[in-house]
C-alpha cells in the first residue's frame, strides 16, 4: 500500500507538471476550432450517434473494472445531459464489482495495519471494506455528477483509440486534468481535482487516525493516481482484449 501511494502520488506530480502545457495547448486548439453549432436539443444530440469504426467499449474492463463513462474519440462531440452524468455515475459507483476493488483495496490495508483503530480479524476488515468502498463511490459520485453538473463539464473518457503507445498512455494520465465542458472546449478538469478533494474531506467522517494535511494530500494523491492508471486501462483494453481473443483463436 506503501508503493501504491507514492507510486500515484508520482503520477500526480508528473501529471501537474505537464497540465498547464496541455492547458495551453487546448486554448490554442479552441481558439482555432469553429464554434460548434449549438443543437436544438441535448437529449437529440446525444441520440445521434455519429457512424464510428470502432466497437462500444466493454461495460468492465477485465471483467472487474467499472467503464460506463469511456466512450471512443470521434470527429463529432455530442454532450450529455445532467441526468446521463447521474446515470453514469451511479452505476460506476453501485455496479458490485467495485466491492471487489474495495475488497483488494481492503486487504491492502489489512496486510499494512493501515488506521489502527480499526483493528484486525474480521471486524477490522469489514471496517477497512466500507470505508474503502465509500471512498470510491463518494469519489465517482462527485467527479462524474455532481461537479461536473455544476461546472458544465463532460465526465466522460474519450479514448483516443490510435497512436503510438507512449502518446495514448500520455494521454490518458493526463486526462485528470484535461476535460471538455458541455459545449465541446477543453480546459482544466475542474471535476476530477476539486470532487476528489471533497470526498477526501468527507472521508475524514470516517477516518479518525486521519484528518491532518499530510494525510489529507496523500489520499488526494492516491485518488488521482487511481483514476489516472484506471483511465489507462481503460484506453487499451480493448487492444488487450483482441489480442487475448485472437491468440485463443489461433491457438491449435
Amino acid at each position: 500500500m506503501i508503493f501504491l501511494k507514492r507510486f500515484s502520488v508520482a503520477i500526480f506530480v508528473f501529471a501537474c507538471g505537464s497540465a498547464a502545457a496541455l492547458a495551453q495547448e487546448a486554448n490554442a486548439q479552441n481558439a482555432a476550432a469553429p464554434s460548434p453549432t449549438p443543437s436544438s436539443s441535448t437529449e437529440s444530440a446525444v441520440e445521434a450517434k455519429p457512424a464510428q469504426a470502432q466497437e462500444p467499449p466493454d461495460k468492465r474492463v477485465f471483467g472487474v473494472l467499472p467503464n460506463y463513462r469511456t466512450v471512443n474519440e470521434t470527429g463529432t462531440y455530442t454532450p450529455i445531459t445532467v441526468k446521463q452524468k447521474f446515470i453514469i455515475a451511479s452505476k460506476d459507483s453501485f455496479d458490485y464489482p467495485l466491492v471487489l476493488l474495495a475488497g483488494a483495496f481492503a486487504g491492502l490495508g489489512q496486510l499494512a495495519d493501515q488506521n489502527e483503530s480499526f483493528g484486525q480479524g474480521t471486524a477490522g476488515f469489514a471496517r477497512r471494506l466500507g470505508t474503502a468502498y465509500g471512498d470510491q463511490a463518494i469519489g465517482n459520485m462527485m467527479t462524474e455528477a455532481i461537479f461536473p453538473s455544476f461546472l458544465h463539464e463532460d465526465p466522460r473518457y474519450f479514448r483516443r483509440v490510435e497512436g503510438p503507445k507512449w502518446s495514448r498512455t500520455y494521454y490518458a494520465l493526463t486526462r485528470i486534468f484535461v476535460t471538455r465542458t458541455d459545449s465541446g472546449r477543453r480546459r482544466f478538469n475542474f471535476s476530477e481535482v476539486l470532487g476528489n478533494a471533497t470526498g477526501v474531506a468527507v472521508s475524514n467522517l470516517y477516518y479518525p487516525a486521519g484528518r491532518t494535511a499530510n494525510n489529507n494530500i496523500a489520499k488526494l494523491g492516491e485518488q488521482l493516481g487511481t483514476d489516472a492508471i484506471s483511465q489507462v486501462l481503460k484506453e487499451f483494453w480493448p487492444d488487450i482484449k483482441r489480442k487475448l481473443f485472437q491468440r485463443h483463436k489461433d491457438s491449435p
